[in-house]
């Protein structure tokens, strides 16, 4: 049973969102393997083997050809709760532009590996590159979302050679969540993320990210987590899905951001104001948390090279909520 995000934006024309999200928080759900072996991706996935920390795991990709291409490649960096699938219309964008598209699942998400060991920025920064060797990509384009973002500053910082544009799109890390949020045990962690059901999974998403779609084009988030509940190594996923949450918290970006070179486009949803453990703040310092668009204005006015942009009416999906705004932008920007 293939659950693909395009099946699943197409269906709410065809039924009502509502119900159908009922239905499928509570029917009966397949199990899905921990790489989701039987969950949709809309281009062939492809493994390369990768080391990290002496283990041996595979990175999982897509690398689209475009039909009259213009020479250069797009790297597109997914967020924590998105298996790169939901990249799929912005891919078409890319490649109906002459870009060829390559977009990783990173180490711990997607149809990648899960690994035992802690998840860092570096390492996924260093996988990331040497997929571009892989492929004998010299330079890129990057494209990030959401967590995505933090990777993406990381290898604009550490590789800045390999880079010809960055964008980031409703990025996280614009702030260190450290000055907020107390830190948290991962076994504290595990059995709360442990506990949260598919219905309060939603809600977390809608509530979170602002997202302005119907219910059920966000289906497919869901399914993507919840039917990996009836893998045996479903205790492992939910591990390296902890360890993600950590590496944010541990491994700030926000004092890395001014430092970058590279030319840079923040593209905001003026509605989003995600913030990585807001619940576990202080009351009294909640509210200044998740000023997204604001800091990504400020930030963008000490880098070198930056603009930031905001799409009014627009939560944490900007590429899905405003698709035309979101092309105008990135291809103009790419296009300098």
């Amino acid at each position: 049973m293939n659950r693909a995000l395009p099946a699943a934006l197409a269906a709410v024309l065809l039924v009502s969102p509502f119900t159908s999200a009922i239905a499928a928080d509570t029917a009966p759900r397949e199990p899905y393997g921990i790489a989701l072996e039987g969950f949709g991706y809309p281009y062939p996935v492809h493994l390369m083997p990768v080391v990290n920390d002496g283990e041996q795991l595979s990175m999982a990709y897509m690398d689209v050809a475009a039909a009259q291409p213009n020479g250069r490649t797009v790297v597109l960096l997914h967020g924590r709760n998105f298996p790169s699938s939901y990249w799929a219309p912005v891919i078409k964008m890319l490649g109906e532009a002459g870009f060829r598209v390559v977009v990783p699942d990173q180490i711990g998400f997607g149809k990648s590996s899960k690994p035992q060991g802690e998840l860092h920025f570096d390492n996924l920064a260093r996988n990331t590159i040497a997929l571009l060797d892989h492929l004998k990509i010299d330079k890129a384009e990057i494209v990030a979302h959401s967590l995505g973002g933090m990777l993406g500053v990381r290898i604009a910082r550490a590789y800045p050679d390999r880079i010809a544009h960055l964008v980031l799109t409703a990025p996280i890390g614009l702030e260190d969540y450290r000055l907020y949020v107390p830190p948290t045990p991962t076994e504290k962690m595990i059995e709360t993320e442990d506990k949260l059901t598919a219905e309060g999974y939603r809600k977390q998403l809608q509530t979170n990210y602002a997202i302005k779609l119907p219910a059920e084009a966000i289906t497919p988030f869901i399914d993507a987590r919840f039917n990996i509940k009836g893998s045996p190594d479903y205790p492992r996923w939910l591990r390296a899905f902890v360890s993600s949450g950590q590496m944010i918290y541990r491994e700030p970006v926000a004092h890395e951001i001014p430092l970058i070179a590279v030319p840079t486009l923040f593209v905001m949803g003026a509605d989003d104001h995600n913030a990585p453990g807001r619940p576990l703040a202080p009351e009294a310092v909640r509210a200044k948390m998740g000023q997204n668009a604001e800091l990504a204005k400020a930030l963008a006015a000490k880098m070198p090279n930056a603009r930031a942009e905001v799409i009014p009416n627009t939560g944490h999906l900007v590429f899905l909520e405003a698709p035309e705004k979101y092309k105008e932008l990135v291809l103009g920007f790419l296009g300098r």
